[in-house]
C-alpha cells in the first residue's frame, strides 16, 4: 500500500511540474515579445502574437519530452542543486534553439531577438520553480527553528565542524538552530561556514552561551586529544547545555553514516582525561591462535569482551560457558553474526556442578581457560553471603580441579582490587580465589594465574548506568559517600590487559592493572548532570546513603607483603606470591565446604580464618 501511494504522489508531482513547465513556456514566449518591445503590449504587432501561439504547442511538446530525458521530473525538489541547474541550462537552450529555428522552418516568423530572451526567461521560470521550492523548504525551516527549536553551539570550525553544519541546515527533521561556532584558531575568527559566523574561542564560550541562549553544544574536533577533549569538557559541563561530541578521527572515517549519525552523548570515558590503553594484540596472541579456549561466565560484560576479542585473533575453537542463558544466546548471535567461521559451542552449565565440569573439560578439552563466572556485586554478596562461597570460591576450585585433570596448558582467573585487605565478602572470596590458583599452580602443570584490576565503566552493576538512569528519572543521584573514590578502565581496555598478561604468565602470578587516577565518585556524579544539561543541586539533586555493608571509601590494588615486579607493559605488574601452609589451606577448604552446604548463619567468622587479611563488622 506504501508503495502504491509513493508512486500516486510521484505521478501527482510530475503532472504538477509538467503543468508548470507548461506555463513556464508560454510565459517566457510572451514575455520576450514584450521585452523586444519594450514593454508595451501595443508596439507588439498581432501578427506576432498569431505566431507565438501557433508556434506554442511544438516548444511545449519539444521542451516537457526533453525534460523528460534529463530526468528534471525525476529529481527531488528539497535535493536540487547545480546538477539540475546543469540540466535546466541545456533543456532551456535547446527550447530556444528550437524557437530559432521555426523563424526558418516555419511561416511563424518572430523577432530573432526573441528566442535570446525566451532562453534567459524560460531558464529563470524553470529555475525558480525547483529552487524556489527548496528556498520556501529552508526559510520555513529556519522560521519553525527560531520559534520552538534548540540553539545550539559548534565547537570546532574544521572538516568536521562544517559537515555538521552543513546537514543540520539541510535536515528537515532536526528542530534545532544553529546560531554560533567557536574555534581557537583566530585566522578563522569572524569568518562564515555555511551562513553560521565563528564568533570567538573557546575561553569565550560562557558569554555565546548566554548571548544566544544555547540549549546544546556539539565538540566536533575529532582530531583531537583526550586532554584537549576534557578541556573543552570542562569548559562547557558547567553551562547547563546538552553535549554531545563527535567520535575520533579512525571512527569518523569508518563506515557510510553521515557525521550527525556519529554524534554521540559526552560520556565517562571522555571525562577520564587520558588517552584510551592501547595494547598491541597482535604482536602478543599467538598464544591462543589455533587453542581451543573456554570462558566461563562469557556471557557477562567481561566474558563476553573476551570472547569477542579472542575471536578476533583466531581462536581454534571458542567454548563458552554461562549459567544464564539470555546472555548465553546473545554473545553467541553476535559471534555468529561478527565470525561466522568460528568454530564456537555455547553451553549452559554452572562452575559449582562438579561432574557437569568435569564433562565438559573431558569433552572439549580446553587449552587455555578464563573463568569469569562470578557472583560480585558487593551489597548483594553481603546479604547472601553463602551464596559468594559456593559459587565464587567453589565454583573456581571446581574448575581449577577440573582444568587440572585434564591437562589444560594455562588457566587465568579474573580476580579484584577488592580481594586486597577485604572488608566484604565478595573481596574476601575472590582473595580465597586467587589461593587457590597460586596452591594449585605448585602441583599441577597447569599454569595457574590470576589477573585483578577495578571497575569497569559500563559492565553490569557498574555506578554508570545507575546514576544515567536516576537523571533520567529527575534524580535524585544516589552517592555513599562524599569521600569515596574508585579506579576506572573501560571493558576493552581491561580485557585487552587480561589478555595480555595471559600472555606473559609462568605460573603461580597476580597480575594487577594499572587503573590509572582515582576518580572521585561525587564528581563524577556531578559532571554527568552537567554533561545531561542540569545542575547539580538546582535541577537534580544528590543524596548521600551512606556506605553500604562491606564497602571501603577506596581500594587497593595490591596488598603491601605481595610487592611489585614490572612486566614489559608498563600497565601490568606483578604481584609476588605470599608463602603459605598449602596443606592447611586445602584442609581449610574441605571443612569450609562442608559448613556451608548446612546454610550456616554467618560464613564470614569462618573465611576470616582462611583469609587473615579479611576485616568484617562482626555486629552486622
Amino acid at each position: 500500500m506504501s508503495k502504491n501511494l509513493h508512486d500516486r504522489n510521484k505521478f501527482v508531482r510530475q503532472i504538477f511540474l509538467v503543468l508548470l513547465d507548461i506555463l513556464s513556456i508560454g510565459a517566457a514566449l510572451m514575455i520576450s515579445l514584450l521585452l523586444r518591445f519594450n514593454l508595451t503590449f501595443a508596439s507588439v504587432e498581432e501578427q506576432y502574437i498569431d505566431n507565438a501561439i501557433h508556434m506554442l504547442p511544438i516548444l511545449v511538446v519539444f521542451t516537457v519530452v526533453l525534460f523528460f530525458i534529463l530526468r528534471l521530473y525525476n529529481s527531488l525538489w528539497k535535493f536540487v542543486s547545480t546538477n539540475e541547474l546543469e540540466y535546466i541550462v541545456i533543456g532551456c537552450f535547446f527550447s530556444a534553439s528550437l524557437c530559432f529555428a521555426c523563424f526558418y522552418i516555419t511561416p511563424w516568423k518572430l523577432p530573432r531577438s526573441c528566442s535570446i530572451i525566451y532562453f534567459l526567461v524560460l531558464m529563470c521560470l524553470v529555475s525558480a520553480s525547483r529552487f524556489g521550492y527548496r528556498a520556501l523548504r529552508h526559510f520555513r525551516r529556519r522560521y519553525m527553528q527560531r520559534k520552538s527549536g534548540s540553539n545550539v553551539m559548534i565547537i570546532g570550525a574544521g572538516d568536521a565542524g562544517n559537515m555538521i553544519v552543513r546537514e543540520m541546515k539541510a535536515s528537515e527533521h532536526l528542530n534545532k538552530s544553529i546560531c554560533c561556532i567557536i574555534d581557537d584558531d583566530p585566522a578563522k575568527i569572524g569568518n562564515y561556514i555555511h551562513g553560521v559566523k565563528i564568533v570567538g574561542d573557546t575561553q569565550s564560550v560562557p558569554h555565546f552561551v548566554e548571548k544566544y541562549s544555547i540549549s546544546e553544544i556539539i565538540i566536533a574536533i575529532p582530531s583531537a586529544s583526550k586532554a584537549d577533549t576534557r578541556r573543552v569538557i570542562d569548559i562547557c559541563k558547567g553551562m547547563g547545555c546538552a553535549l554531545k561530541v563527535l567520535p575520533g578521527i579512525s571512527e569518523l572515517v569508518s563506515g557510510s553514516d553521515g557525521a550527525l549519525e556519529k554524534l554521540r552523548d559526552v560520556n565517562v570515558e571522555d571525562l577520564l582525561g587520558r588517552e584510551p590503553v592501547k595494547v598491541d594484540l597482535n604482536s602478543i596472541m599467538g598464544y591462543v591462535t589455533g587453542k581451543v579456549v573456554l570462558v566461563t561466565g562469557g556471557g557477562g560484560s567481561i566474558g563476553s569482551e573476551l570472547c569477542r576479542q579472542l575471536a578476533d585473533h583466531g581462536v581454534g575453537r571458542l567454548i563458552i560457558v554461562d549459567i544464564y542463558e539470555n546472555n548465553a544466546y546473545d554473545i553467541q548471535q553476535e559471534l555468529k553474526i561478527s565470525h561466522p567461521e568460528l568454530d564456537l559451542v555455547v553451553l549452559i552449565a554452572s562452575v559449582r556442578n562438579t561432574l557437569r565440569m568435569r564433562k565438559i573439560f573431558e569433552e572439549y578439552r580446553p587449552q587455555i581457560v578464563y573463568h569469569a563466572a562470578a557472583h560480585k556485586h558487593v551489597p548483594l554478596m553481603e546479604d547472601s553471603p553463602d551464596e559468594a562461597i559456593k559459587n565464587n570460591v567453589f565454583g573456581t576450585l571446581k574448575t581449577v580441579m577440573a582444568a587440572d585433570a585434564c591437562g589444560t596448558e594455562r588457566f587465568v582467573l579474573i580476580s579484584t582490587d577488592k580481594a586486597v585487605n577485604p572488608t566484604n565478602i565478595m573481596g574476601a572470596s575472590k582473595r580465597m580465589c586467587e589461593m587457590i590458583v597460586q596452591t594449585y599452580n605448585k602441583r599441577s602443570k597447569t599454569e595457574f594465574v590470576a589477573v585483578r584490576f577495578g571497575n569497569v565503566l559500563g559492565s553490569n552493576g557498574s555506578v554508570i548506568p545507575l546514576f544515567k538512569r536516576q537523571i533520567a528519572e529527575g534524580g535524585p543521584v544516589t552517592v555513599t559517600h562524599p569521600d569515596i573514590i574508585r579506579y576506572f578502565m573501560t571493558i576493552p581496555e581491561a580485557v585487552s590487559l587480561v589478555l595480555q598478561a595471559g600472555a606473559y604468565a609462568k605460573g603461580g602470578e597476580i597480575f594487577v592493572l594499572d587503573m590509572g587516577e582515582p576518580v572521585k565518585i561525587l564528581d563524577l556524579a556531578e559532571n554527568m548532570i552537567r554533561l545531561s544539561g542540569f545542575v547539580p543541586y538546582r535541577d537534580i539533586d544528590i543524596t548521600f546513603t551512606g556506605l553500604r555493608p562491606g564497602e571501603k571509601l577506596y581500594e587497593e590494588m595490591l596488598m603491601k607483603e605481595e610487592g611489585m615486579q614490572e612486566t614489559e607493559n608498563r600497565l601490568i605488574h606483578i604481584g609476588k606470591p605470599i608463602e603459605m601452609d598449602d596443606e592447611k589451606f586445602l584442609a581449610q577448604l574441605d571443612q569450609l565446604y562442608k559448613e556451608v552446604l548446612t546454610e550456616p548463619k554467618d560464613i564470614r567468622e569462618a573465611v576470616s580464618q582462611i583469609v587473615p587479611t579479611y576485616h568484617y563488622n562482626k555486629g552486622k
